[in-house]
């Protein structure tokens, strides 16, 4: 990194911090000069740059000032809300610098073919850098069968809609799984079956079952830091999965997301065990980097690549955005950003959990041991009326919704709570109110409108550690 971008990252950094507050001078050109072992005219050019991006204003005269925070980051900051439903990532981390020094280098590298009609399975030299960072989570792709898509929602998308080889027509997902996918499943009135997925993971049993009465077109997992549930499937359940695929000629999409963010050493996903080409592996490169860059990634088995192409008949991935992140990828930026993501979460969710154990009184709630991702959950007594209790947090700012948008049929009950960018104090001072909430008697009778619960049902109560 050359030395003016290294100042003003610095810069850039310490203004965040609060150490330059709003309307304050910045050192003049020559005491920065020296203070960073630098020329001055490395100075104005740093200084000319932040101007640029409007964090600073010049005053003729007199100097540099910093300029005053955005509306939204001003919003952010005075609210007292701790808004535990939106799972987008902490903008504060996304890697801005870095990632527009590989936007720059790929217009460098590549020119004018960024701005051209590109493969629809994505620019070959992405796909090239992409087999050794699969290999290094234990996939191992051909690049011939590796596809890249405007995020993996895209590819739940195809999958869902093209045909398979072996003619079946169902989705077998999760309950709870992943809300967005549901709902397309739901708006494209695709057969959809539903299986338990509880911190144990699935019924072994129950999934040989529905997997052996046919009809199973594929099974929507995903084996690591579940979302919502924020668990992970043992060795034992993803190497029977992948034999129940192969028994039965059932294909596996499993949904990667969390993979730069696990923490288990020696992790081997489903796709490791895959010995008759039934696992579709998918990862998204949304929570690493920024969820505008819009890349995931798909390993496809040999025999659904002709459909898979045809539905995604035209190249509609931005080149920009996959030339940039093969640079991001191969001069090792990805993986020194994935290492600080991961401690960073990897503290925040365990500031959470220790503050669910540190509230909840025994036998009034009860947590996992969650250790890294964005998810954890927390399991309530029946009696406790999670209706009033949301209608309560609400009234304390803080912000939940109803954990049945994670179920293909309602027949689990619960609520969700999604955070993003929260210190732990609070996270602490959200949770010890929670605590009190859920220990006042919040029965069924106290909300007219609250319909009963059937027998099967499973009370949780999902937080999400982001």
């Amino acid at each position: 990194m050359k030395k003016y971008m290294a100042i003003l990252s610095d810069i850039e950094r310490k203004i965040a911090a609060g150490r330059y507050r709003p309307g304050q001078k910045l050192p003049p050109v020559r005491k920065a000069a020296q203070e960073y072992e630098c020329s001055a005219s490395t100075i104005i050019k740093a200084y000319a740059e932040l101007e640029k991006r409007h964090a600073i204003y010049s005053v003729a005269q007199s100097g540099f000032y910093v300029v005053g925070h955005s509306a939204a980051a001003r919003t952010s900051a005075e609210s007292d809300t701790i808004d535990f439903t939106s799972a987008s990532p902490d903008i504060g981390l996304f890697p801005y610098l870095d990632f527009q020094h590989c936007l720059n280098k790929a217009i460098d590298t590549y020119k004018a073919q960024l701005f051209t009609y590109g493969d629809p399975l994505g620019m070959e030299k992405l796909r090239q850098t992409l087999v050794s960072h699969l290999a290094s989570n234990q996939v191992f792709a051909k690049m011939e069968h590796i596809a890249v898509t405007s995020g993996v929602q895209q590819a739940l998308e195809i999958l869902a809609k093209m045909p398979f080889p072996h003619g079946k027509s169902a989705i077998l997902v999760e309950q709870p799984s992943y809300d967005i996918y549901l709902r397309f499943l739901a708006a494209e009135k695709i057969p959809v079956q539903g299986i338990a997925r509880t911190a144990a993971g699935v019924d072994l049993s129950e999934l040989e079952e529905r997997f052996k009465s046919g009809g199973i077109k594929f099974f929507y997992t995903m084996s690591r830091n579940h979302n919502p549930l924020g668990t992970t499937l043992s060795t034992e359940q993803r190497k029977a999965i992948a034999k129940l695929a192969e028994k039965y000629d059932v294909y596996v999409v499993e949904d990667d997301y969390m993979a730069d963010l696990g923490d288990e050493r020696g992790y081997s996903p489903i796709h490791a065990y895959d010995s008759a080409s039934r696992i579709i592996y998918l990862k998204s490169f949304s929570k690493v980097v920024f969820p505008g860059l819009r890349l995931g990634v798909a390993a496809l088995p040999g025999e659904l690549l002709e459909q898979f192409r045809a539905y995604k008949n035209y190249g509609d991935t931005s080149l920009l955005s996959q030339a940039a992140l093969e640079v991001y990828i191969k001069n090792g930026m990805y993986e020194r950003h994935k290492q600080t993501l991961f401690d960073r979460y990897s503290e925040r969710i365990r500031t959470l959990l220790e503050a669910v154990r540190r509230h909840a009184e025994a036998g009034q709630a009860e947590v996992p041991d969650v250790n890294s991702g964005i998810f954890a959950q927390l399991r309530l007594p029946r009696e406790v009326n999670l209706e009033r209790l949301t209608e309560r947090l609400a009234a304390r700012n803080s912000g939940c919704h109803p954990a049945k948008r994670f179920i293909w049929r309602t027949i689990w009950r619960g609520r969700s709570f999604c955070g993003s960018a929260f210190q732990g104090c609070r996270w602490r001072k959200s949770i010890r109110a929670s605590g009190r909430l859920w220990r006042k008697p919040l029965r069924h009778g106290e909300n007219d409108g609250n319909a009963p619960l059937c027998s099967t049902a499973i009370r949780y109560w999902t937080i999400l550690a982001e």
